[in-house]
């Protein structure tokens, strides 16, 4: 268990508000699942410095309780009722759009059973699109742009490059992988029908150690790009199997910018690696450099470099809602948290977002980068003390990241 608890010893005395994490923190994605209790010990953290979540019996310290789901859905599910039987009304989770349908589902159950100890899940990275269209529900708010929406972005980019004529799509083969191969090929149909999909492959998740035999396949098929959603070490040991060929296309990737990634392909990997996230170390501005700066204080391993700015908003959004609801009740949070803005402005240059009622999904800004080697144009920063960062190559405004939704939400 985490604890940050950096109050006065009477305010410490208040009952925390705990904020459950339901993670791989071991097995093969156990990188992954650290780097996302380090982005959300900090948030609580600093939430605690500042005094905590004041309600009306005065301020409460929030406190991350770890759980290890291993990375699989029975696993999960185990620890959500461990959670659950402990009273804790708030769950966080993300590395597997597979194990978020798992945990929306139960805990839609559990709310309608046992509405004195209700709960809500807060959901930092599973992005598969029906979790917030046909599966929403009105106990899940995903504060990551959706797999349609960082598709868009990607392939904004992409349809500008007009020498690119042939693409090869990869991705893990589980919900999220599939739809990413599926809608990339659809949507490269719709906005580059002079490109044409070279090769397709699924992979089981987490389960292959030697990427040699997928690169060779993309280097042979002449593809002069991929596309794919691959993240944690599945993305890690697919650019180093790319490399090792001698493969010279460009990745286009949503998780690109971290997790080994740069350092493995070094200057293999300059112009060639395109990334996707709400921000970056680049952004630019006093805030945005600040918050690296303070987070690099805080965890200065290279390899603990990993900063994600809708994390913080994530346990900040959490913190506000409790304190418009004067309660840190389930639904009463719900209620508060569905349709709450916030300004980012200040914390890293996020800018305006919003966490749309009729879907609960936040709508926020997003950046397209490339990887370059730190020190040159528009990059101070590097990542994981790689040598190698990203620059902007396009910022869309939470405007123009906003895609419909077909969620009728349900009532609490």
């Amino acid at each position: 268990m985490l604890s940050s608890l950096t109050f006065s010893a009477g305010a410490a005395t208040l009952v925390p508000i705990r904020l459950g994490l339901i993670e791989g923190l071991s097995g093969p994605f156990g990188n992954a699942g650290e780097a996302v209790a380090r982005n959300l010990q900090w948030a609580v953290e600093r939430v605690n410095a500042r005094g905590g979540v004041k309600l009306p019996d005065g301020a409460h310290p929030l406190e991350l309780v770890r759980l290890d789901s291993k990375g699989n859905a029975e696993e999960a599910l185990s620890v959500l009722k461990s959670a659950l039987d402990q009273d804790v009304a708030f769950v966080a989770q993300g590395n597997s759009s597979a194990v978020a349908a798992a945990l929306i589902d139960a805990l839609n159950k559990h709310n309608q059973r046992e509405p004195a100890r209700q709960a809500l899940f807060l959901n930092y990275s599973a992005v598969e699109p029906s979790l917030t269209n046909e599966k929403c529900s009105p106990w899940h708010f995903r504060f990551d742009a959706h797999a349609d929406m960082r598709l868009g972005a990607l392939m904004d980019v992409m349809a500008q490059d007009s020498a690119l004529k042939r693409v090869y799509l990869i991705g893990q083969d589980y919900s999220f992988g599939q739809y990413v191969v599926r809608r990339a090929q659809e949507l490269i149909g719709q906005r580059r029908p002079d490109v044409s999909v070279v090769g397709q492959e699924m992979h089981p998740i987490g389960r292959v150690k030697d990427f040699l035999p997928y690169a060779t396949k993309i280097k042979a098929s002449g593809a002069q790009a991929v596309v794919t959603g691959n993240w944690g070490n599945d993305l890690t040991l697919l650019v180093k199997a790319a490399r090792e060929v001698g493969f010279e296309g460009k990745f286009y990737t949503f998780y690109g910018n971290a997790l080994g990634v740069p350092g493995t392909l070094g200057e293999a990997g300059v112009d060639r690696v395109v990334a996707l996230a709400e921000w970056h170390p680049n952004v630019g501005g006093k805030a945005s450099d600040e918050l690296v700066q303070r987070f690099r204080q805080r965890f200065p391993k290279p390899e603990d470099d990993y900063l994600h700015v809708r994390m913080q908003v994530m346990v900040e959004m959490l913190a506000q809602a409790i304190e418009r609801a004067k309660s840190a009740e389930a639904g009463a949070v719900a209620r508060a948290l569905s349709g709450a803005r916030y300004d980012g402005r200040t914390l890293g240059g996020l800018g305006q977002g919003v966490m749309r009622a009729g879907d609960h999904q936040f709508i926020q800004p997003l950046y397209v980068s490339v990887m370059r080697k730190a020190g040159s144009e528009g990059v101070r920063f590097d990542v994981e003390g790689s040598g190698y960062g990203f620059r902007t190559l396009r910022y869309l405004s939470a405007a123009q990241t906003e895609l419909p939704h077909s969620c009728k939400m349900p009532a609490y």
